[in-house]
């Protein structure tokens, strides 16, 4: 419910820049989307850590974690986009900064060491196509995800692991792009982003799994040369 709030939050926003645009006379009837662009943007992620406990030796010991994680990113994007007749094809690169983070409940209820997963920064490189009408592009994207990704198991200062590392994944999503102008235009996206597992070891036989997925719903503004 949420996801579909903020992506209807961001779709009124984008419309209504369409709807100034055209109502001032600025926004395009047939926009051309060939070019190179840059741009930013501002969003919003989301999403749910599965943190799974092994001990391989002891099948009957093995348990589940599943937390929250959210938090605001913004960052940059440049891209390129050529068209032919009403398909447009293109390629983007972006990296956003984030404060996407969470921890779970008490993993062992009353001896206070909790699960905790962080996502600081992540990128992408993904293929574009999409169908224009007039100066409204509708797209879907995808391509290869890139990430930084701390999770932790915290039990105290004596008592605490974590692994941080570059995580590489995938990411697949879609989008709303409108012209306002010849150069000038404003999307909004959603994304699915996964990071690909992580996985802490305490011993030999003792670690735990995190599943590094999240959701991303931005708005961002375009230049096109």
């Amino acid at each position: 419910m949420r996801a579909l709030l903020l992506a209807s939050a961001m779709l009124t926003v984008i419309g209504g820049q369409a709807f100034a645009a055209d109502a001032i006379g600025l926004g395009p009837a047939a926009h051309d989307w060939s070019g190179v662009y840059v741009g930013g943007h501002l969003g919003y992620g989301f999403g749910k850590t599965d943190a799974t406990y092994n001990l391989p030796n002891t099948p009957a010991i093995r348990g589940t974690q599943d937390y929250d994680i959210d938090g605001f990113l913004g960052g940059v994007q440049i891209g390129y986009n050529y068209q032919v007749n009403s398909a447009v094809l293109g390629i983007e690169a972006d990296i956003s900064g984030a404060d996407i983070k969470g921890h779970s409940d008490e993993v062992n209820v009353g001896g206070g060491d909790v699960y905790d997963t962080r996502v600081d920064w992540f990128g992408s490189i993904s293929a574009r196509a999409g169908y224009a009408f007039g100066s409204t592009l509708v797209y879907g994207t995808g391509g290869l995800a890139i990430g930084g990704v701390e999770n932790q198991y915290l039990d105290g200062p004596a008592d605490s692991y974590s692994e941080k590392n570059t995580k590489i994944g995938w990411t697949i999503g879609a989008g709303l792009e409108q012209a306002i102008t010849d150069h000038w235009s404003a999307n909004a996206e959603y994304r699915y982003v996964d990071l690909r597992d992580q996985t802490i070891n305490y011993a030999p036989n003792s670690n735990t799994t995190f599943d590094n997925t999240f959701s991303t719903v931005r708005i961002g503004m375009n230049y096109k040369f």
